[in-house]
C-alpha cells in the first residue's frame, strides 16, 4: 500500500491519507524531522526552481561528479543519486568510480569517511551537509574505545579479544581496530566476520573474546542468534562507567564484550509495537532490522539487512503483509514500490534518522552549484595515518567468505 502525500500535507502531516502506510503517527509534524536548516537563502525543497537548480548543477558537473545516495535518504534527494545503497556499497560504488573528481555521499559522516578511504587521492569526497553524523557511531569515541582497551590489558583478557568493528563507525574506531588485528563488517556479514574473530582465539566454542562496537544489538542478536552463544555469554561495556561497569571476573567469563552503543531509530522498536501490528493484522509477517533490541528481533519473523529487506518486499507475493521494522525513509519507499502489498511502518509513530536528513535537497543543490562554480565545500578527508588502518580493517572484511 503506498503512501500519497501533497505538499500541504507534508507541510504539515496531521492527517494521513487513505493510502497512508497503516499504523503511521497521527499529529506529528514532519517538518520538525527535517533537521538543520540548510545555510544560505535557498528555496525550501518542494519549491520547483529548487529542482529545476538541481537538474542544471546535476547537468553541468556532468561525469565530474558521482552522486550517492543512502537507502534511507528522502526521496528528493534519491531522484538526484546515480547509485542508491546501504553504506558499503556505495563506498565501493565510488571507488569503482576512478574517473569520478567528486563523489558527493548523500548519507552520514562516517559513510563519506569510508568513500575517502575506499577512494583515490585524486578524489574528492563531498558531504552536502558537515552536520549528518550517526549517533551511534558517535557513541563510540576513539578515546574511550583506547581506555576500554587498556580495562581489558588490566584484566589480562586484551591477549584473547579480536575487535570486530561495525561499519556504522568513525575511521579512527576502524583504524582502531585494524591495529589490533580486527575487522569491519556489515549488518549482512556479521555472523561470518564473529566467526571469523572467534577463530583467532580458539573458536566459538573456546574461551575467546570479541570486542564488538558500536551498536550492542547488532552483537547480541548476531552472537545468540547466529553464532549459537546465550545472553549469559554477553556482558554490556558502557565506556561512561568506570572499568566499563564490569568486574575483572565478568570480563574474563564473558564471551562477547558489546560496547554500549545503538541505533536511534533501531532502538525505538518494542515487543509492543510488534504485539499491535499482529492483533491489527494477524495475517503480517515481520520483517526487522538485526539493530533492533533482541526481544524484538525474537519476536519477529524475519530479520534481516537494509539490502535483505529490499529483496524480501520484491519476492513477496501480491496480496501479503508486511510490517516492516526500520528507517521511515525506507519503508515509504517500499511502499510506493510494492502497491500490491500491504505495507505497515512497525513503530507507532512517525519516525526517521533525523542525522540522515539533514541531507535535504537544499543542502545538495548548494554543494553541486558550489563545485560547478569551482569551489570545493565539505570535503571528508580521514587522516592518512587512521586511513591505512582503516583499509587494513576493511580488506580483511573483504577477505572473508562471502565477500
Amino acid at each position: 500500500m503506498s503512501l500519497t502525500t501533497s505538499p500541504a500535507a507534508d507541510a504539515a502531516f496531521t492527517e494521513p491519507a487513505p493510502s497512508a502506510l497503516l499504523l503511521l503517527g497521527r499529529g506529528a509534524d514532519l517538518q520538525s524531522e527535517r533537521g538543520v536548516e540548510c545555510v544560505g537563502g535557498l528555496p525550501a525543497a518542494s519549491d520547483p526552481d529548487l529542482v529545476e537548480r538541481a537538474r542544471a548543477a546535476r547537468a553541468a558537473l556532468g561525469d565530474r561528479a558521482f552522486v550517492l545516495g543512502h537507502h534511507y535518504q528522502r526521496d528528493e534527494v534519491i531522484a538526484f543519486a546515480d547509485v542508491t545503497g546501504d553504506s558499503f556499497k556505495l563506498a565501493r560504488e565510488a571507488a569503482a568510480r576512478p574517473d569520478a573528481e567528486f563523489v558527493i555521499f548523500c548519507g552520514v559522516h562516517f559513510m563519506a569517511e569510508s568513500a575517502d578511504i575506499l577512494t583515490s587521492d585524486t578524489q574528492q569526497v563531498v558531504l552536502p551537509d558537515l552536520a549528518a553524523g550517526c549517533s551511534m557511531a558517535d557513541m563510540a569515541a576513539i578515546d574511550q574505545v583506547t581506555d576500554a582497551w587498556d580495562v581489558l590489558v588490566d584484566a589480562s583478557v586484551a591477549d584473547a579479544t579480536v575487535p570486530v568493528t561495525y561499519m556504522n563507525s568513525t575511521a579512527a574506531i576502524k583504524a582502531f581496530t585494524g591495529r589490533h588485528g580486527g575487522t569491519v563488517c556489515t549488518s549482512s556479514n556479521a555472523h561470518v566476520a564473529l566467526r571469523w574473530a572467534f577463530d583467532k582465539v580458539g573458536g566459538v566454542d573456546g574461551t575467546g573474546k570479541v570486542l564488538f562496537m558500536p551498536d550492542q544489538h547488532l552483537g547480541r542478536n548476531t552472537a545468540v542468534q547466529q553464532l549459537g552463544l546465550s545472553l549469559d555469554d554477553c556482558v554490556v561495556f558502557d565506556p561512561r562507567r568506570p572499568g566499563g561497569g564490569l568486574t575483572t571476573q565478568q570480563l574474563r567469563d564473558a564471551r562477547m564484550i558489546l560496547w554500549r552503543g545503538h541505533c536511534s531509530v533501531h532502538g525505538r522498536f518494542s515487543e509492543r509495537n510488534v504485539a499491535d501490528v499482529r492483533a491489527a493484522d494477524p495475517g503480517v509477517t515481520v520483517l526487522v532490522h538485526p539493530e533492533c533490541k533482541h526481544e524484538v528481533v525474537t519476536a519477529a519473523d524475519m530479520v534481516g539487512s537494509t539490502e535483505y529487506i529490499i529483496k524480501a518486499l520484491d519476492a513477496a507475493p501480491a496480496g501479503s503483509s508486511w510490517a516492516i521494522g526500520t528507517e521511515l525513509n525506507l519503508v515509504r519507499r517500499l511502499a510506493a514500490a510494492h502497491p500490491d502489498k500491504k505495507v505497515h511502518y512497525l513503530d507507532s509513530t512517525v519516525c526517521f534518522c533525523s542525522t540522515m536528513n539533514r541531507i535535504d535537497l537544499p543542502h545538495l543543490v548548494w554543494t553541486m552549484e558550489s563545485l560547478a562554480a569551482g569551489r570545493t565545500v565539505n570535503r571528508i578527508v580521514v587522516d592518512p595515518d587512521d586511513a591505512h588502518w582503516a583499509r587494513v580493517a576493511l580488506d580483511q572484511m573483504l577477505a572473508l567468505p562471502g565477500y
